[in-house]
């Protein structure tokens, strides 16, 4: 099974922007694991401006571009650092690509980046795939990390995307603010009904919400790739997610072709 992991910053990092240690070490750890079981890992990792903003102990998230821009490129150098040490220990090897809108968009580019990734596969290794946030401005921005994650997951042909988040799936209403919203396991088809439920937006660190989830849902469904919001706070639900049980919001895929 190809599948395709993303990683949301409230799931890598701390409120403060610093480093969750001890959930980054389970998730690289059972992420091996399900490669040493054969399946091809793909990572779609958030965090480099999360990250950045708590080594550079900045107050909050910026709102200027330079600022963010500045605080991705420190935060980038980290992450990278952290996962090639943590899958270094599992003997498993990790390649960055980073990549704006228009690596996407423009035919060239976008088949470079399929050829990329794809030989990265071959080779054995465990892509780290981000926004070049360092570079990205609001024209050639993808925006968030869950439509990275379906671009990802549609490009590699992937037959399951992994959304983890601080939330345990879609809710039949905000459950910040509803107590009996209750969670909805699977989601045969996405109507206007579901559509609808794309409340709120991410934390103070990231830039996504269910909104974004949603519409990287129908990306990924499309396509044909199943996929899977859960909550990023249990890492070992990572097997039971692969496994097909009922953890999260299951998105069922319309059939290939």
């Amino acid at each position: 099974m190809r599948i395709v992991i993303k990683l949301g910053t409230s799931t890598l990092a701390h409120s403060s922007g610093r480093l969750n240690i001890r959930r980054v070490e389970q998730l690289c750890s059972v992420m091996s694991d399900l490669k040493n079981a054969g399946h091809e890992i793909v990572l779609v990792s958030s965090g480099a401006i999360g990250m950045g903003v708590g080594k550079l102990n900045l107050k909050s998230r910026p709102t200027d571009i330079p600022t963010k821009q500045a605080a991705a490129a420190v935060g980038q150098c980290e992450l990278m650092y952290i996962y090639d040490k943590l899958f270094s220990e599992y003997n498993h090897t990790v390649a960055q690509i980073l990549i704006t809108k228009s690596d996407i968009e423009h035919p060239e580019r976008s088949e470079n980046f399929h050829n990329t990734l794809f030989r990265l596969l071959e080779l054995g290794t465990i892509p780290v795939i981000n926004e070049n946030d360092t570079i990205a401005t609001e024209e050639i921005v993808i925006g968030d990390n869950d439509t990275l994650g379906a671009i990802v997951a549609k490009t590699a042909g992937a037959d399951l995307l992994v959304l983890l988040s601080d939330i345990d799936g879609l809710y039949t209403a905000d459950p910040h603010k509803d107590k009996e919203a209750s969670l909805i396991p699977v989601v045969e088809k996405i109507t206007e009904e579901i559509e609808a439920l794309g409340y709120g937006a991410g934390s103070s660190l990231g830039t996504g919400g269910m909104h974004t989830k949603i519409h990287a849902a129908k990306i990924a469904t499309a396509a044909g790739v199943e996929m899977v919001i859960s909550n990023g706070s249990r890492p070992l639900e990572l097997y039971d997610i692969v496994n097909g049980e009922n953890i999260g919001t299951r998105f069922k895929p319309e059939k290939r072709s």
